[in-house]
């Protein structure tokens, strides 16, 4: 129920320009899904959902990989100049960044949703990054300097 309901969510706003909880959620009721407020809510925190500027000058959901108006290439950006290294141990990538900088960084790397990538937990200056195999991290660490230039 809770995945087929988040899958209409993704559908719903990349049909329309959804502004509020209460629009997903009548959305949501329209294809007969039983919804509450904090459900709804529950729902957007979970499926990392951002509000953006749509071209309407209205703000409207989206996903944060998703590049409207700019939103990828400013978490590019920030990605870019924040990270000062990188080295790994078997599986396990560690990312130096600046101070203050390690969220919106791994924020970025889990946007990506690459599946190699199992996930990462952030601290103030450092990620550590869970890739699937030690055989991966090369190909993970490549694609991530890739975007650092």
């Amino acid at each position: 129920m809770k995945s087929s309901r988040q899958s209409a969510i993704l559908e719903i706003i990349r049909e329309k320009d959804v502004e509020t909880q209460e629009e997903l959620a009548d959305e949501l009721r329209r294809r007969d899904f039983k919804v509450t407020q904090a459900t709804v809510s529950r729902d957007i925190r979970e499926l990392r959902l951002l509000k953006v500027l749509s071209p309407t000058g209205n703000y409207k959901y989206a996903t944060a990989d998703k590049p409207e108006n700019g939103l990828s290439e400013r978490f590019h950006r920030i990605f870019s100049e924040s990270v000062l290294s990188m080295s790994h141990a078997y599986n396990q990538v560690i990312i130096k960044t600046l101070p203050g900088s390690a969220n919106v960084a791994a924020e970025m790397i889990d946007s990506l949703r690459w599946p190699e990538i199992l996930g990462t937990l952030a601290g103030d200056n450092t990620i550590l990054m869970i890739v699937r195999t030690a055989e991966e991290v090369t190909v993970v660490l490549r694609r991530i300097d890739d975007m650092l230039r």
